[in-house]
Formats: structure tokens, C-alpha cells, sequence
């Protein structure tokens, strides 16, 4: 508070005095204390100077000519060749899973824990191209079955 009075009084109280100073002259009416010449006589109907328009704010430091760009065309890109299927994935029969695990009867239940995470390492279908998931999966499939049976053998 300022000599008894808020400070947004005393502001209020200057705005009055000098809107009283004002309004005995006319030449100052349109104008907005504080602002840019430039923009007052925009927003009051008036033309900018030509100075004040965006595109011209830089020609000084461009120079007399805007150097033009050359615009590069790429070449036409090919389509990526598609991914030639590994060999090993070819191989969805029983009888080619079973021999690549090489389950026997001496498999103990940690062997076989031990070959379960070696063949999903080698051919789990996440880490095969898209096309391919499908044969992936019917070798993890018959993999993770054939293992499963030699558990069971032992268990008994």
C-alpha cells in the first residue's frame, strides 16, 4: 500500500490523471504509448512500412539475389530383396526335429531342459523374418512336444 492505498488504486488513480492530460489533445488519441509505430498503424487501418513486412526482415543480409536451391531427385529405390529362408526351417518333420535334438533314452531331465533352451534360442519364431514364423512356430511346436514325451518317460 502506497500512502494508504492499494497499489492497484494508486495505478489506477496515475491512469485517470493521465487520461484527463490526454484528452485535451486530439493528435494523440489513436496513439498507443508503448508500441511500435509500425504495428499501431497496422491495427488502426493503416499501411505497414514496406520494412516491416516478414519476408523482407533478412534482405539485407541475403544480398541483391536469393541463391536458389537445386532440387535433387532420388533415385528410384528398389524394393528390398525378400529374405531367403535358412535351410533349417525347411525341416518341419518329427522325424527331422527328433534327429536334430538327439533325444535318447540316457537324456537326463536336465539334458533335456538344456536342448528345450538351445533349440527355442536357435528357432524361436521372434527371431526369424515375418515371412518364416510359421514354419518357426511348427518347429517349436514338435520340439517342445518331443521333449515333453521324453519327460514323461522318465517320470514313470
Amino acid at each position: 500500500m502506497l500512502f494508504g492505498q492499494s497499489l492497484f488504486q494508486s495505478v489506477l488513480d496515475r491512469l485517470d490523471a493521465e487520461e484527463e492530460d490526454k484528452s485535451g489533445r486530439d493528435d494523440a488519441a489513436h496513439r498507443i504509448r508503448g508500441l511500435n509505430v509500425s504495428f499501431a498503424a497496422t491495427v488502426f487501418g493503416g499501411e505497414p512500412p514496406a520494412s516491416a513486412r516478414p519476408d523482407d526482415a533478412y534482405v539485407d543480409n541475403l544480398g541483391n539475389e536469393i541463391p536458389l536451391t537445386e532440387v535433387r531427385l532420388e533415385p528410384e529405390q528398389k524394393e528390398p530383396e525378400p529374405p531367403l529362408m535358412p535351410d533349417y526351417l525347411a525341416r518341419t518333420s518329427r522325424e527331422e526335429v527328433a534327429a536334430e535334438l538327439a533325444i535318447s533314452s540316457k537324456s537326463t531331465l536336465q539334458s533335456l531342459h538344456e536342448k528345450r533352451r538351445a533349440f527355442a534360442k536357435a528357432n524361436h519364431p521372434d527371431s526369424v523374418a515375418p515371412p518364416f514364423r510359421e514354419q518357426a512356430t511348427t518347429r517349436m511346436m514338435i520340439a517342445n512336444q518331443l521333449i515333453d514325451e521324453a519327460i514323461r518317460r522318465q517320470a514313470r
